[in-house]
């Protein structure tokens, strides 16, 4: 499992007083506020922050981070990711997982026989559909009702779904790939 979770990625940076311009990366940009710290990723170097401010602007996080109070402070974390540790992660309902936890889980069929892997988390509005990488090839897309995720057991990065009637067929077109 992923000790550290993504939460956003720095665009630009916010003005001349060492605010930045986050993308969010969560499902609830609101968690910011009760952020207090978060390690910054820039490919060359680990950092912890704290914060010192948060605002919201259209689709955007802006960041105050203590003790970098210009621009030159912050113009060199372009780009980079914002993570937070497990322990600082937002606490999880009954059936929620971290994407991050089920990318690369084996799926197994409600029988033990092993479908593929999953590889990708779709949100949609409704619920989440999950992209399976087949064993024999090609790809199926998994609603993530509790009609076909049976069991997910993330410590051993296992998940046994039931395939609905046609859904093998409807996920690959004739070219093998997957539908539009």
């Amino acid at each position: 499992m992923e000790q550290r979770l993504q939460v956003g990625i720095i665009t630009a940076t916010h003005g001349l007083k060492g605010e930045v311009k986050v993308y969010p990366t969560t499902d609830d940009p609101s968690r910011f506020k009760r952020l207090k710290q978060v390690i910054l990723d820039n490919g060359k170097e680990n950092r912890t922050l704290e914060l010192e401010g948060v605002k919201f602007f259209k689709q955007f996080v802006i960041l105050k981070f203590k003790g970098l109070d210009d621009i030159n402070d912050v113009e060199k974390f372009g780009k980079a990711s914002l993570y937070v540790t497990r322990e600082n992660a937002v606490r999880l309902r009954r059936d929620e997982y971290f994407i991050a936890d089920l990318i690369d889980m084996t799926v197994e069929l409600e029988d033990g026989t092993e479908l593929g892997t999953l590889r990708d988390v779709i949100t949609t509005g409704a619920n989440d559909v999950y992209e399976v990488t087949l064993l024999q090839g090609g790809n199926v897309l998994i609603p993530a009702i509790k009609e076909c995720i049976l069991d997910v057991d993330v410590e051993n990065a296992r998940m046994r779904v039931h395939l609905l009637d046609g859904l093998l067929e409807l996920g690959n077109d004739s070219r093998g790939g997957k539908q539009e």
